[in-house]
């Protein structure tokens, strides 16, 4: 079985798009892939009620729990690591988590970790994508589905959805309509992906 693991930080719009996609596509009989755990770097993120709420198997690793380590976020990223490890996962992927991960994790999963980034990359890497193409005068926006690497939102594009700036538009209408272009394209990628 080809297992998925889905990291989330809140409402997990993407891992429910991923989810409702495979079932209705029988990713489990047509690939041999299941979607074998969402982990969530919040433990009230919304994303993971309804993921325990659709029998999903579910994990929490609370980043705020190691503030007291000597080093924080390696402590989390182990944890994070020893957590989704004894799950095999196939493919590890990133939707909506909220947290950048050291370069070690990144190497760890190597050629198995996705992110979905809403702008199209190389464009607008990191936060306030939508805000910064309208400033900038961009005539269209979108999202992209990546590798994952070392350097923030710079790993190897798979593919990207386009979304036209209409001349109405502000940060939140762009953004609702990017979020439905990612809803759409990542759970395609992944299975694309599963069909290799």
């Amino acid at each position: 079985m080809k297992n998925i693991v889905i990291l989330i930080s809140g409402t997990g719009s993407n891992m429910k798009a991923i989810v409702q996609r495979a079932q209705s596509q029988n990713w489990r009989e047509r690939f041999q892939a299941s979607v074998a755990l969402v982990l969530a770097s919040n433990p009230n993120a919304q994303g993971l009620a309804w993921a325990q709420e659709n029998g999903l198997p579910t994990a929490v690793v609370d980043h705020r729990a190691y503030k007291d380590s000597p080093n924080p976020r390696h402590a989390f990223e182990e944890q994070l690591i020893q957590t989704i490890d004894p799950f095999k996962p196939h493919l590890v992927v990133l939707a909506g988590f909220m947290r950048i991960l050291s370069a070690e994790t990144t190497r760890h999963y190597a050629g198995r970790m996705m992110n979905i980034h809403p702008s199209l990359l190389p464009a607008f890497t990191g936060l306030n994508t939508h805000q910064r193409a309208l400033d900038a005068g961009c005539k269209f926006a979108g999202a992209t589905v990546h590798w994952v690497s070392e350097e923030l939102d710079a790993g190897n594009i798979i593919d990207q959805a386009v979304v036209p700036i209409l001349h109405t538009d502000d940060e939140h209408s762009l953004s609702q309509r990017v979020l439905s272009a990612e809803h759409q394209l990542y759970a395609r990628v992944i299975e694309e992906h599963l069909k290799q």
